[in-house]
C-alpha cells in the first residue's frame, strides 16, 4: 500500500506541481484548495499533510490545531509550505505542532528531500507521542500523588517507582494526556501499538490489569465502560 499524502493548497498551481512530483516518488497524493476542504476528508488515511498558511477563511495554522486536537490525527506530521518567511512564523508553526517549515518559491528537490525526511522521523518512532512538546525538556505529568517523569520515561507512585512495563507506561501516559474520555479498544492500539503490531483484546484488557494493580489507590480510575472501553477518571 503506497503511503497517503495531503496537499492543502489554494493555488492550484502549487497542488499540480506538488502532486506530479510527490507522485513520481511513489506517494499517493491527494489535494485541497482549503482548511475546510481538507477537513471533509478521511485525515486518518494520511501519513503527512502538506499545508500552506495563508488561506481564506480558515488558515494552515487553524487546520493543524484542529489535526492536533484529534484523537486519530494527532501524530500525523505537518509540513508548512508558506511564503510567510519570518522567523516568528517559522517558529509559530513548529510550536503549533508543525514538523517542518518550508519557504516558497521552494526547489521541488528540497521538498522532495524534507518528506521523506519527515516520514523517515515519524516512521522511526511509535505511532504517539506524548503531548508532544518542542522544547528538550518535557514538564511532569501529575495527578494528586502519581507522578509521570516523560524525560526518565519512569512513573512515580507516592515518590516511588511503579515499575511499570513499557506498554504501562505508554497506556498510562495516554490516558492521563487524554482524561475523562472513553476509549475504545481499537483506539487505544492506534496510539498505543506499532502499525505492524498485532494486538488483541485480550492484550489490552491483560495490560489494564496489571497497570491498575501497579498504580494502587489509582487503579480505581481507570475505569471500563462494558462495551464501549477504557478511560481515565479524575473522580471515581
Amino acid at each position: 500500500m503506497r503511503i497517503k499524502l495531503l496537499v492543502i493548497d489554494d493555488e492550484a498551481s502549487i497542488c499540480e506541481i506538488l502532486k506530479y512530483n510527490l507522485e513520481k516518488e511513489g506517494y499517493e497524493v491527494d489535494c485541497a484548495s482549503s482548511a475546510e476542504e481538507a477537513l471533509s476528508f478521511d485525515l486518518s488515511s494520511y501519513s503527512l499533510f502538506i499545508v500552506d498558511i495563508m488561506m481564506d477563511r480558515l488558515s494552515g495554522f487553524d487546520f493543524a490545531k484542529r489535526v492536533k486536537n484529534s484523537v486519530t490525527t494527532e501524530n500525523t506530521p505537518i509540513i508548512f509550505c508558506s511564503a510567510l518567511n519570518g522567523e516568528d512564523d517559522t517558529v509559530m508553526g513548529l510550536n503549533i505542532g508543525g514538523d517542518d517549515y518550508i519557504t516558497k518559491p521552494f526547489v521541488i528537490g528540497e521538498v522532495l528531500a524534507r518528506v521523506r525526511a519527515v516520514l523517515r522521523r515519524s516512521h522511526a518512532t511509535r505511532q504517539w507521542v506524548y503531548n508532544v512538546s518542542k522544547s528538550v525538556y518535557e514538564p511532569d505529568i501529575t495527578f494528586r500523588t502519581l507522578r509521570v517523569n516523560r524525560n526518565e520515561k519512569i512513573c512515580y507512585l507516592n515518590g516511588e517507582p511503579a515499575g511499570l512495563t513499557r506498554t504501562e507506561f505508554d497506556i498510562l501516559m495516554f490516558f492521563l494526556t487524554h482524561r475523562n474520555r472513553i476509549y475504545s479498544r481499537e483506539e487505544i492500539i492506534r496510539q498505543v501499538w506499532s502499525g505492524d503490531v498485532v494486538v488483541t483484546n485480550r492484550t489490552i484488557d491483560t495490560n489494564i490489569t496489571r497497570l491498575r494493580k501497579k498504580l494502587g489507590e489509582y487503579g480505581s480510575n481507570i475505569v471500563t465502560r462494558l462495551g464501549f472501553g477504557y478511560g481515565f477518571k479524575e473522580t471515581t
